[in-house]
């Protein structure tokens, strides 16, 4: 096995029951400490209660691993900025160095689909950044849904990014992106960004039964599930976009770049908002959570 599975993942992968995916550079570089922890606990209860297996992806020790302990949780919780963010291509060098490190949604994308599976929880996907036209900073998140066989439950991609580009990107590359009961594409904090959704589908069933026929054609690569937060925890993009802007520009200033740019950015905007985007992101990832718990179960029972 290619990747060590805990044994409750194990069991459930085994028997085709329900598992959702979880990553953990939300943990170690998305949110501070102790609210990491909280949220990486708390999102584990809420797959259990929605009847799916939780499994929290990361690389500990060079090992690949899909589900934590609850003290691996506080490990990464507690000494984030130092582990190794670790996108697709860094995969191979944690290994090969036996080292430890915090998988983003591509790297655990990759890891999911090698453990068999096929619904995974995140926050916001990673995207094509602002100005990408002259930097080419676009996330290995877009070409990962080209690759791995993972439906992607998020609040859209990050606020942060320039979203049409990010939508053309998937576009070109063959991956659906489904609103969840919206014709909207969700913009991260905000449930309207005023671009359309490519499709739309209403319930967990409706999403199961695409992804089924999607691999089941041999039509390789993931599904975003673009899922809005709920109206009482959105902060509107009329509020929101000012404080991503003047982020931005201090990332500029400062000279911030490549793997660094989004937990600076996403630092800052909790720091300008004192800590309602922090509440926010925290309230959208357990929506996720939910919705994609769902999507898991009616996915096992096809």
């Amino acid at each position: 096995m290619k990747v060590q599975l805990t044994e409750a993942v194990r069991h459930a992968v085994t028997r085709g029951a329900p598992v959702v995916a979880l990553e953990s550079t939300i943990i170690a570089h998305g949110m501070p400490y102790p609210q990491n922890l909280e949220m990486a606990r708390e999102v584990e209860e809420v797959v259990r209660g929605g009847g799916a297996v939780p499994a929290t992806i990361a690389i500990v020790d060079g090992v690949l691993r899909a589900g934590l302990s609850d003290a691996e949780l506080a490990h990464f919780a507690e000494t984030g900025p130092s582990i190794m963010k670790v996108s697709t291509r860094d995969i191979p060098y944690v290994v090969a160095r036996r080292q430890t490190g915090a998988t983003t949604v591509a790297s655990t994308m990759r890891i999911a689909a090698l453990a068999g599976i096929r619904v995974f929880a995140t926050g916001g996907i990673g995207g094509a950044h602002r100005e990408a036209g002259e930097s080419f900073d676009i996330s290995n998140d877009l070409n990962e849904f080209a690759v791995s066989d993972v439906a992607v439950v998020t609040a859209g991609a990050k606020a942060i990014l320039d979203l049409p580009l990010t939508l053309e990107i998937l576009e070109t590359n063959g991956v659906p992106v489904v609103g969840f009961g919206t014709g909207e594409f969700p913009a991260f904090y905000s449930r309207q960004s005023g671009l359309a959704a490519p499709m739309r589908l209403d319930t967990a069933d409706e999403v199961a039964a695409m992804m089924k026929a999607k691999w089941s054609l041999g039509l390789k690569g993931g599904v975003v599930v673009a899922n809005p937060i709920s109206p009482a925890d959105e902060i509107p993009a009329s509020e929101i976009t000012p404080h991503i802007n003047r982020a931005l520009a201090e990332a500029k200033e400062q000279g911030v770049a490549g793997k660094q740019v989004t937990p600076f950015l996403l630092k800052r905007i909790t720091e300008i908002t004192e800590g309602r985007s922090l509440k926010a992101n925290i309230a959208l990832v357990m929506n996720n959570a939910r919705v994609a718990a769902a999507i898991a179960v009616a996915y096992a029972r096809r």
